[in-house]
């Protein structure tokens, strides 16, 4: 009977260390009043984009949720308004498989909202699930259409500047390796996916790091976060049934729950002082050093060309900017649902700083005028 016991505070005493040390995220501290300020969420219906647009709207910023679907998005919409007592939680239509989707998803929000202050990337697949494309559909959802949406939004990014991208990164990047003569061919069987969703994330990694690199001087800020374990439909969506009874309780033990998850994308979004470490890679809420593949900035460039040529961004619209659609009224807040774009077939789970930025002394520059978009290069 002592033998058990023992054997029982002993496993016990491991899985505290285990839970404190691995498995517990520490909270995100940040700027506190984000009033008047706007926030884009990708995925937020759930999981952790739900729990990083609840601590923004409690914090009294404008929050979108970018979701695939109404149903959900709104539903979530209307359940992050109840908890945080923040009205101004809005749902807009965004399917990232579709570049077209994307697009509607910018010139809708471009026409309706007169701030954009930070953009969190998180919505992600982990698996193609019974969806076939004739293109590299992980790295679309993961990497493409955030590249591409950032490409659409950055004329107010920087209008409003000082401003934040953050994209979800995740550390199976070190598992990535990029093969360019096949970066969009489409993914069959169980085992591809696995090293697509590395090289997605990998491709998320070096987009932070190319991003930081094309912005600077213009007062927006890049980091890839990556969130750690979680507990999140992203994990549980394509495990067999079966298997599930199994696996819940244990994922409850061992691994973080959503909000945790949230914590190191929000303190990229929010921290004080981050600037000088634009385009690295966060995790546990601290800078983390990258494998080499992550940190190759010729292969960063490389991948942003062909990011570009993959989300359709021809020579004459990179050198020939269209217009920053102004909102019809800025004053006015916008509907609670954009245009309903076709309906997807993706699956959505959906330093020593030397200054100090001042999210609330953020100003957005808008011209009376409509002034040239300024993409990419």
């Amino acid at each position: 009977m002592e033998a058990l016991l023992l054997g029982a505070g002993l496993l016990l005493g491991a899985y505290v260390l285990v839970y404190y040390n691995l498995v517990k995220a520490p909270p995100c501290g940040g700027i506190g009043n984000l009033r008047g300020r706007t926030a884009v969420v990708t995925g937020a219906n759930s999981g952790i984009g739900k729990m990083t647009a609840l601590e923004l709207a409690r914090r009294g910023a404008r929050v979108v949720l970018a979701c695939r679907s109404r149903e959900r998005g709104e539903a979530a919409a209307f359940d992050l308004r109840q908890e945080s007592g923040n009205n101004e939680v809005i749902f807009m239509a965004l399917d990232l498989a579709s570049l077209a989707s994307v697009r509607a998803f910018a010139t809708a929000f471009l026409s309706s909202e007169p701030r954009l202050d930070i953009l969190i990337h998180n919505a992600g697949i982990s698996s193609c699930g019974r969806t076939r494309e004739a293109f590299n559909l992980l790295l679309r959802v993961n990497h493409i259409g955030p590249f591409l949406l950032t490409h659409l939004l950055l004329p107010r990014l920087k209008s409003c500047a000082p401003s934040r991208v953050v994209v979800v990164a995740s550390a199976a990047h070190r598992r990535g390796r990029l093969d360019f003569k096949r970066l969009d061919r489409p993914v069959v069987g169980w085992r591809q996916e696995l090293r697509a969703y590395a090289d997605s994330k990998l491709a998320n990694v070096l987009f932070a790091r190319e991003l930081a690199t094309q912005l600077e001087g213009t007062g927006v800020t890049c980091y890839a976060a990556h969130p750690g374990p979680v507990n999140s439909e992203l994990f549980l969506r394509h495990v067999p049934g079966w298997l599930r009874p199994l696996l819940c309780p244990l994922a409850w033990l061992v691994l973080r729950a959503p909000r945790g998850g949230a914590q190191t994308p929000l303190y990229c979004a929010l921290q004080e002082g981050l600037e000088p470490l634009s385009g690295r890679y966060f995790a546990n809420c601290h800078v983390e050093e990258v494998p080499p593949a992550a940190r190759d900035d010729q292969a960063a460039h490389r991948l942003w060309e062909a990011s570009k040529r993959l989300a359709g961004l021809g020579p004459a619209e990179d050198a020939e900017p269209d217009e920053d659609p102004q909102p019809e009224d800025s004053g006015a807040p916008s509907s609670l649902s954009s245009p309903n774009p076709k309906e997807p077939t993706v699956f959505e789970s959906y330093p020593n700083p030397q200054s100090s930025p001042d999210l609330s002394k953020m100003t957005c520059r808008i011209q009376a005028k409509v002034e040239p978009e300024t993409q990419l290069s």
